[in-house]
């Protein structure tokens, strides 16, 4: 199946290269491209895309405004082009929040040196999220591409209608691991609560924290891939967010209840017990890790630290970083939650984990505050 996308980028250099290496792919089409975010918004419509590439500054419509207007409209994966600054991080939050499903950074060297590198990870990411399907989206008329027709698109069902049929915590279908009916886990004092997530995480993770109470009896600690210019101005916008404090982690921070700590983007983040108490530990990236943070790295340490005195929450995210670090835990006693399939941008990391066997409890997305509300005392 070939997936269509709409470049929207007032740079033509930009829209000129991101149309030939996708188009390079031989399993992308580029079907049309925008100058600015009003005619991305009429194009979307008019083309029905797969997926929408986006720039955040545009001369008419800017990007985060074009995104929420596609969303209102007719939703649709985006992603979103940001700069590697504080700047550009804090906007692209704003258009995660407004329904882009992830981002890449706008880095024009780069892609004027056409690396294979880049070329993969930019067709790579647009193939991942072209099976989010965010949102419920109509029916209607395939995207028609600028120079030939594309195959016919499979319809996917809205995750709305097949969430529509799941009312309770915990999934009830035997048909598969992840499926399988999980009775709650008893309420139990926890050492560390670790959450770890990629794709969709920073909207998932602010709607975890916000409903937490200042008085929430365990430390948490957040692990979201995330680069280390982003990771500063998402620990300040859930700070502001939440009850509860949230900070990006330094070396040294001691575990505190009510206080969340955020690993570093760039980084290694683990855990360590001295005296019966948690302290952080931050480590260069090491380079033959995919992910920095990683959730394996991280979790694993909390295994060996606080043995059978953990919970661990696996949210929305591409690949399987956390289900080795969830095997550890439950190897030593530890608890371990994941998010649905109904409820994830994308299930790669929460189905890893659910598939393996390692779920206590496979939990909507709304419901995994309040779980954590009355599982932790």
């Amino acid at each position: 199946m070939t997936v269509s996308v709409l470049v929207v980028d007032d740079s033509g250099f930009f829209r000129k290269r991101l149309t030939e290496i996708l188009t390079a792919s031989g399993q992308i089409t580029v079907v049309g491209a925008a100058t600015n975010g009003r005619e991305g918004v009429e194009l979307a419509a008019k083309l029905r895309p797969d997926v929408i590439t986006m720039d955040y500054e545009m001369p008419v419509l800017d990007g985060i405004s074009a995104v929420r207007e596609i969303m209102a409209q007719q939703a649709t994966p985006v992603l979103m082009f940001s700069s590697l600054t504080y700047e550009g991080a804090r906007v692209t939050l704003d258009a995660l929040e407004a329904g882009a499903v992830d981002f890449l950074p706008k880095n024009f060297e780069e892609i004027a040196r056409d690396t294979s590198q880049l070329q993969n990870v930019l067709i790579n990411r647009v193939l991942d999220i072209a099976k989010s399907q965010p949102r419920a989206r109509t029916a209607g008329t395939p995207a028609k591409p600028v120079t030939a027709t594309p195959p016919p698109r499979r319809e996917i069902p809205p995750r709305a209608a097949r969430a529509a049929t799941k009312e309770t915590h915990h999934e009830t279908a035997p048909a598969s691991p992840s499926r399988r009916s999980l009775k709650k886990t008893p309420a139990r004092q926890y050492s560390v609560v670790g959450i770890g997530t990629s794709t969709g995480g920073p909207v998932a993770l602010q709607k975890v924290l916000s409903v937490l109470p200042a008085s929430f009896p365990t430390p948490i600690v957040l692990v979201q891939h995330m680069p280390a210019s982003f990771t500063p101005a998402f620990a300040e916008r859930l700070n502001k967010l939440c009850k509860i404090e949230v900070r990006q982690a330094e070396d040294g921070d001691l575990l505190e209840p009510g206080l969340a700590l955020l690993a570093p983007g760039g980084k290694q983040m683990m855990i360590e017990s001295r005296g019966g108490r948690g302290r952080v530990k931050i480590l260069p990236g090491d380079e033959r890790l995919n992910y920095k943070p990683c959730v394996d790295v991280t979790f694993g340490s909390l295994a060996r630290s606080f043995p059978g005195k953990t919970l661990g929450v696996i949210l929305t995210g591409m690949g399987a970083d956390g289900r080795e670090g969830c095997r550890m835990m439950k190897q030593s006693g530890a608890v371990v939650w994941s998010q649905n399939e109904e409820t994830s941008v994308i299930y790669g990391m929460p189905m890893a984990v659910a598939t393996a066997g390692l779920s206590d409890e496979v939990l909507p997305l709304n419901n995994v505050g309040l779980r954590l509300i009355e599982g932790v005392s």
